[in-house]
């Protein structure tokens, strides 16, 4: 999950909502995933991103909270790659276990999360220097929490290939 301090492109609350146009491709594949696997996807006016593992629902701030949609899509497939955890899919993540916020295991599944993100922007030719740069810091940020196990970091890109794979039907 982001805070809004932690994005670029992302407006508080308080300032008023812009138009930001949906691209199609990224749009079209949100919904063949949500679709397929049934998994509950809202957008709406909040400074929260998450995935519930026990509702399998995602949750994503209004594009129009974001300065442009690039920067929406990366917080969607963010929480897109979290829903692949589900037990009923990949099954990284518990629907009965929480981890506690900066924990080991919650680091682990961050990571899994925003290489598959990032692995999804370009993919499907929508990354940008800002969603490049983004993720590089939030990468770099749980990496420290990680201690620099630099052995995980392959961990994670696999797992992280996994859950695009997943999402793309691949």
């Amino acid at each position: 999950m982001f805070h809004i301090s932690q994005v670029e492109g992302v407006e508080p609350l308080e300032k008023p909502l812009q138009e930001v146009t949906p691209i199609e491709q990224a749009e079209k594949k949100i919904l063949e995933y949500v679709s397929r696997e049934g998994i509950k996807y809202t957008e709406t006016i909040s400074n929260k991103a998450y995935y519930s593992p026990l509702a399998d629902a995602v949750v994503v701030p209004s594009k129009n909270q974001y300065k442009n949609a690039n920067e929406f899509y990366s917080t969607a497939y963010h929480e897109l790659v979290h829903s692949t955890g589900h037990y009923s899919r990949l099954a990284r993540i518990s629907t009965t276990d929480i981890a506690a916020f900066g924990s080991h295991e919650y680091s682990k599944e961050e990571l899994v999360a925003e290489i598959g993100s990032a692995t999804l922007m370009n993919r499907m030719q929508l990354e940008t220097v800002n969603t490049f740069r983004n993720t590089a810091a939030y990468i770099q940020s749980w990496l420290k929490v990680l201690k620099n196990d630099n052995r995980f970091i392959v961990s994670a890109a696999s797992k992280a290939e996994k859950a695009v794979n997943y999402i793309l039907g691949v």
